[in-house]
């Protein structure tokens, strides 16, 4: 592994860390964890607030390439699909068929390119939304497992998580703050899929 890496962190809002005071999120939580391993880290955190899997299957290529560079490692770490799921006038943002397509289309292609991971879309305080978020996260899973890319499911374990789910019910509805970011990043640093991208003995 070489001591300079470039991680890009692509997805939405929740890639972005919005609702923590400390504008850390997850991301750059983790991106912490690995420079106290001994990791050399150039982090990106293209998380665009509202953005849908259709938004981000249009721009991440251009955003990796511009900040790719020959004798570097990178690593793609995807997140995405709350906004798919939300309603504007009674219809779905995107459906489920084309949020797939979408996800399927963007993770083949970076795989092709660079090691993928894919962390699942949270859960939020809207018990409707919720369920197709959960509906998501189990499609999402099956189509990572056909493509062999790993994939974590955060919106199961967050959603026993009294922090997360205080914190995003007295919060916004969807965001939480510092407290819910650290307990999502603690979740990936202990998924065997990102001890296996990033190992201990650096």
């Amino acid at each position: 592994m070489s001591s300079d890496l470039r991680i890009c962190f692509l997805g939405d809002s929740f890639v972005n860390g919005t609702g923590d005071p400390t504008h850390l999120g997850w991301t750059g939580r983790l991106c912490i964890s690995l420079a106290h391993q001994g990791y050399g880290i150039t982090n990106y955190t293209l998380g665009i607030r509202g953005e849908t899997s259709r938004d981000l299957a249009q721009r991440w290529q251009e955003e990796v390439q511009r900040r790719a560079a020959p004798h570097y490692d990178m690593r793609l770490i995807f997140s995405f699909g709350t906004n798919d799921t939300t309603l504007e006038e009674d219809q779905l943002r995107v459906e489920p068929a084309e949020s797939l397509q979408n996800a399927h289309q963007i993770l083949s292609s970076a795989q092709q390119h660079y090691p993928v991971l894919m962390i699942s879309p949270p859960p939020i305080a809207d018990r409707e939304q919720r369920e197709r978020i959960g509906a998501l996260t189990q499609q999402l899973g099956v189509l990572c497992q056909d493509l062999q890319i790993p994939f974590l499911d955060v919106f199961t374990s967050l959603l026993n998580s009294p922090i997360w789910m205080q914190e995003v019910t007295q919060g916004d509805g969807s965001h939480p703050q510092a407290a819910g970011y650290e307990v999502w990043a603690q979740q990936i640093q202990s998924w065997p899929g990102w001890q296996d991208e990033f190992p201990l003995n650096n």
